[in-house]
């Protein structure tokens, strides 16, 4: 069973930048695509980023492409979101996902969760 943690959301202005992070516990870190999700109000569930098992591919979502970086260190079980240029469109919980195996990042669905962090953007 692995255990998600993230943190890192908050309030900030247009244009600003965030940095999220997700502890991972409870499994083999390094044997799991990680990525990001998110849930604006009233919206389903979409997928923002993945990333492959040592980090050297990474897929986006068209919108935050250019903005946000996903990375991770297999070391210290943890992966990241870093978000720039942030937009009011970008209010939504974030949630970090894994999903076991060396799976598509395309195409991922996640075998676990975390509990989500907030992030509201002003304009």
């Amino acid at each position: 069973q692995v255990q998600l943690v993230e943190a890192g959301g908050g309030l900030v202005q247009a244009g600003g930048s965030l940095r999220l992070s997700c502890a991972a516990s409870g499994g083999i870190f390094s044997r799991y695509v990680m990525g990001w999700f998110r849930q604006a109000p009233g919206k389903e569930r979409e997928f923002v980023a993945a990333i492959s098992w040592s980090g050297d591919r990474t897929y986006y979502t068209d919108s935050v492409k250019g903005r946000f970086s996903i990375s991770r260190v297999n070391a210290k079980n943890t992966l990241y979101l870093q978000m720039n240029s942030l937009k009011p469109e970008d209010t939504a919980d974030y949630y970090c996902a894994a999903e076991r195996g060396d799976v598509s990042l395309r195409t991922m669905t996640p075998d676990y969760w975390g509990q989500g962090t907030q992030v509201t953007v002003s304009s």
